[in-house]
């Protein structure tokens, strides 16, 4: 495991590592919230995230598949999928210095300040882990402290990706309106077109 310079990202590896080896292992086909993908999927997705965040940086390989036409089953262990996707962002970011004007980013805007580019692979990572994590029942890795971190990053990259990698924010949103300061993650999650009080639907 690679440890990441960058606080907030090693935060968000740690949630989404922490979620995927609480998966059981008869709940990967399980629905998320993300309503087009099970938990296997969301897994594949957010490895390949990582790895394409790392790619447009060093301009090594990226992820092997399409993150956002996952496929459906997994390639092996996942713990095996995951981990080399998380080290190699971390590895990556870690040579970027804070304050650098421009990093490269593989979403629109495609380039960004270094703690913009930073945040948006913690954003990624972290509510990847908080859907993998209540669509098997468990609790949420996503903690206030987090989601507030995160909360810049969401408000400055979320509109450019509403059409394909962020759905509409919840207008009007669940009542009562998560406050951002009250409720950090709800009101992160309804920021990005998530309901915060998602659960499972029933078999």
């Amino acid at each position: 495991m690679t440890a990441s310079t960058w606080a907030v990202l090693h935060r968000a590896h740690e949630a989404l590592r922490s979620a995927v080896d609480g998966v059981p292992a008869d709940a990967w086909g399980r629905p998320t919230p993300c309503d087009r993908w099970n938990v296997g999927q969301v897994l594949r997705h957010a490895a390949g995230d990582q790895l394409a965040y790392a790619a447009r940086l060093t301009g090594g390989s990226g992820p092997a598949e399409d993150p956002f036409a996952p496929s459906a089953t997994l390639p092996g262990a996942p713990a095996e999928l995951l981990a080399p996707a998380l080290d190699a962002a971390a590895e990556t970011f870690a040579g970027v210095a804070p304050g650098t004007i421009e990093v490269a980013v593989p979403l629109p805007p495609f380039a960004v300040p270094a703690e913009t580019a930073v945040g948006a692979a913690a954003l990624d990572a972290a509510v990847h882990a908080w859907d993998i994590a209540v669509a098997t029942g468990r609790p949420s890795p996503l903690t206030p402290a987090l989601a507030a971190a995160l909360r810049p990053t969401a408000e400055a990259l979320a509109e450019p990706l509403r059409s394909f990698a962020h759905a509409a924010a919840l207008v009007p949103a669940p009542d009562p309106v998560p406050d951002p300061a009250a409720d950090p993650v709800g009101s992160l999650l309804a920021h990005l077109g998530r309901r915060p009080d998602w659960t499972p639907p029933r078999a």
